[in-house]
């Protein structure tokens, strides 16, 4: 008999921590509400000598990432107000955790490194909302991943 995932080894998406680090000050990003970060891997085709396909060759890498949150801090406006004012871009850090204690794999932290906003909301109301969110998308130029989920029993 194959080996079958437990339920409470499914980590809640909502038990999460989230960092950004913007020149040298720390702030605990506690009004996330979903963010997503993703390495993409740029391929070259290479012909192959006795095959009718090519093949595919990793050749690089690029980070990109969006996230939402509510619409309750200035900070990402402050950063693009600065590179408005005088062309500064700033770059910062992002630190996500995962851990949920029910779970036997434990926590798995992922540090986005040099994020870059590639725009955001500069004002924003809704009258027929309940509250106000707001999404903005980045790129970010390396990660580290310093504590990685452990195996589960039966993989």
């Amino acid at each position: 008999m194959a080996a079958i995932m437990n339920v409470k080894d499914a980590v809640s998406a909502s038990l999460a921590e989230c960092y950004v680090t913007i020149e040298g000050k720390r702030y605990n990003f506690m009004q996330a509400i979903d963010l997503e970060a993703k390495m993409e891997k740029s391929k070259k085709l290479v012909p192959i000598l006795g095959k009718t396909g090519k093949g595919n060759r990793s050749s690089g890498w690029k980070g990109k990432g969006k996230a939402k949150f509510y619409y309750n801090s200035s900070l990402m406006r402050e950063i693009l107000y600065k590179f408005k004012v005088n062309g500064e871009d700033m770059y910062f850090d992002m630190q996500i955790t995962n851990e949920d204690p029910t779970s036997d794999v434990g926590r798995q932290s992922i540090i986005l490194k040099e994020c870059n906003l590639d725009g955001g909301v500069l004002a924003k109301f809704d009258a027929n909302a309940d509250y106000l969110d707001e999404d903005f998308e980045f790129t970010f130029e390396d990660w580290e991943m310093p504590e990685k989920f452990s195996v589960l029993s039966g993989m």
